[in-house]
């Protein structure tokens, strides 16, 4: 079915395609679409003077066209919004079980949103991040390159990166990369964080 809202000619195609339904007898069933006391008024008058009456043939076929027209543009609107809600979960399944941490944090550094890889790597639940800053969950002598780097991005920097250490699992440290990017919006930073024995190429 074709995108009526961004095609070229959209309008003109959506008529043909409901007249053309009209004419072979396909059109959809009408989705709660009435026809207003004041039209059915204005149809019953003109067609009962004979002068007229060729008038409100082609005014009951213009309303019953623009009902198909309706109908065909609803249709299409779910289309689109199923499309993007399968592709929405497409992406939100990759986000979520990519082999490195993603953060979106605030300016402040407290953690909006991260996946089940970030939450592993510092050793927390996901619940148990958002609304706590990444700096609580590092080695006390990494949280100035993070605060750093956070101030780099608060002041206008596009993008930055640091080393940080966490304690990990066994009661070591475990050193990490970290690089971050200011959001379109400006008010959050999209933090990539990986381990040294997942970086690319190493």
């Amino acid at each position: 079915m074709p995108n009526f809202t961004h095609e070229t000619g959209g309008h003109e195609r959506l008529r043909f395609d409901a007249e053309e339904q009209l004419r072979k007898g396909s059109a959809p069933p009408t989705r709660g679409w009435t026809v207003s006391a004041d039209a059915l008024e204005l149809l019953h008058r003109l067609a009962s003077n004979p002068d007229s009456a060729g008038e409100a043939v082609k005014l009951l076929h213009e309303l019953r066209t623009h009902q198909v027209e309706l109908d065909l543009q609803l249709g299409q609107l779910e289309a689109n919004e199923q499309e993007l809600g399968q592709e929405r979960d497409r992406y939100k399944a990759l986000f979520d079980f990519a082999p490195v941490g993603y953060f979106a944090v605030g300016l402040d550094g407290r953690v909006i949103e991260t996946n089940l890889a970030g939450a592993e790597l510092l050793g927390v639940a996901r619940d148990g991040l958002v609304g706590h800053t990444v700096s609580s969950f590092l080695a006390p002598e990494s949280r100035p390159a993070l605060a750093g780097l956070l101030n780099e991005l608060a002041n206008g920097c596009s993008s930055a990166s640091c080393e940080v250490q966490c304690a990990g699992g066994g009661g070591g440290l475990r050193r990490f990369h970290v690089i971050a990017d200011l959001s379109a919006s400006g008010e959050a930073i999209l933090m990539i964080v990986s381990p040294y024995d997942r970086l690319p190429g190493v």
